[in-house]
């Protein structure tokens, strides 16, 4: 059988594509998936620093050695880097490094499992414990005889310290692993032993029990004397402030990068868009990010790297709860909002509804925000994500004002572009292509240890 095509039918009109010779196309501004919100660069106060340095003067504050301590694995075995002991209080200066190494190896490597109790409240106290790994959770008596949650420590945490004065001590809290836990213990009888042998030791930690406390408020700083409720004319007491001898001092970093562009490119293709300025304005954006990735996570200045040990929490079962954000909360006044991952929003929106909790959003710069107790949860990209799909939340007080966490920039550059930031020409090459050195000068300032708050260890995984 013979199929008949059918002629197709004349054109009646001119065609799209032929038309489309004869006219021009509407286009955008060059795209750039790069650009976040960016909160931290926009929500931190910036302090114009008229040098290169900001000082950052307090009051004199006691240190007292509570840190964190560090340890090294062989195989699996976990040791105590014996120079570390000295964060404990009652060490803080000892340098007989024979000694600590003796001490170091004295302690005994225990692991627990989620759920088994560690020390029991009442019980003697028998044991310095350091915890090398996991996470431990301290439990206390409420007044009515129900069981109150203390707070939670994790790696490089230590108690028990009380081990080192007396010989009477009881627990006060109870503590129970919450995750697998690999801890250091010294038993009572092997450091007797070694106190025994070792005079140094011996007379440091006595010299230590025996040294007059300083005089110091709350937070650690050098009291000052004052008198009140009194009555008559009694014999008021005297007193001065002492400064911090050797105050901090951060100089402004910087994120450069040199721009080049050929010239017939700007000579014949700049209409109906300045390449130059569509350049320079990627370029800046990508400045921006890297900015606030500094400003988070640099090792110097960044935020992550420069909260007080005692303003690092952790979460108490792992996902960021309710409750977990109220300790943070808690631990400053004025908090002006906090900075998380979005993975790590979502967590705790999850939390939330497994709760049944709804916060109320806001609206900041017109933008809609989550928000816990009335404070906005801002998210930041930068927040790093560990390979075990753990972050870290931040809450922050700003302000200069308010002695809070600060950003720092220049107050003035030739060739100023934006605040902080300028472009500056530096040659045409035989290439006949012009080179712009573009730069970005920051830095970031806490002001006071309690400004700036870290809750580590928070589970953005489980569903």
């Amino acid at each position: 059988m013979t199929v008949t095509e059918e002629p197709s039918a004349p054109q009646l009109s001119l065609g799209v594509t032929a038309a489309r010779a004869l006219t021009t196309t509407t286009k955008t501004l060059p795209q750039m998936r790069g650009i976040t919100t960016r909160w931290l660069l926009s929500q931190l106060p910036w302090v114009d620093v008229p040098a290169g340095s900001y000082r950052v003067n307090r009051r004199l504050t006691y240190t007292i050695g509570d840190g964190k301590v560090s340890f090294y694995t062989t195989g699996t075995r976990v040791q105590v880097i014996p120079a570390e002991l000295t964060e404990l209080e009652l060490l803080h200066g000892f340098g007989d490094e024979q000694a600590l190494a003796a001490l170091a190896d004295t302690f005994e490597q225990r692991e627990y499992e989620p759920g088994a109790t560690i020390t029991t409240t009442g019980e003697p106290l028998d044991t310095l414990i350091l915890i090398a790994h996991g996470k431990v959770t301290q439990h206390g008596r409420g007044e009515y005889g129900d069981e109150t949650h203390l707070g939670t420590i994790t790696d490089g945490d230590h108690f028990g310290a009380e081990l080192l004065t007396r010989d009477d001590a009881r627990w006060s809290f109870t503590a129970r692993a919450a995750t697998h836990v690999i801890a250091l213990v010294l038993p009572a009888s092997a450091y007797a032993r070694l106190n025994g042998r070792s005079e140094s030791l011996r007379n440091h930690v006595a010299e230590a029990i025996g040294r007059p406390r300083k005089p110091q408020n709350k937070a650690g700083e050098a009291s000052i004397d004052l008198s009140a409720g009194h009555d008559g004319e009694p014999i008021l007491s005297g007193t001065y402030v002492d400064y911090d001898p050797s105050p901090r001092e951060y100089d402004l970093a910087v994120a450069q990068t040199v721009l080049r562009v050929h010239n017939r490119v700007t000579d014949l293709y700049n209409n109906p868009m300045n390449q130059l300025e569509q350049q320079l304005r990627l370029t800046v954006e990508a400045l921006r990010e890297r900015q606030e990735h500094e400003l988070i996570n640099n090792t110097d200045f960044g935020l992550l790297h420069n909260a007080d040990l005692k303003h690092r929490l952790t979460t108490r079962t792992g996902p960021p709860t309710p409750l977990d954000l109220d300790d943070l909360l808690c631990r400053r006044r004025k908090t002006k909002f906090f900075l998380a991952h979005p993975r790590a929003i979502a967590a705790f929106g999850r939390e939330c509804t497994r709760a049944h909790i709804y916060p109320d959003p806001a609206v900041l710069d017109g933008k809609r925000v989550q928000t816990w107790r009335g404070v906005p949860i801002l998210p930041c990209d930068k927040i790093p994500i560990t390979d075990t799909g753990t972050t870290s939340i931040l809450a922050m007080r700003t302000g200069e004002d308010d002695a809070g966490v600060i950003g720092l920039r220049p107050q003035q550059l030739p060739d100023e572009y934006q605040p902080g930031l300028n472009v500056r020409f530096m040659n045409i090459s035989d290439h006949a292509v012009t080179s712009y050195l573009v730069s970005a000068y920051h830095s970031a300032a806490v002001l006071v240890p309690d400004a700036l708050g870290v809750l580590d260890h928070v589970e953005i995984g489980r569903s």
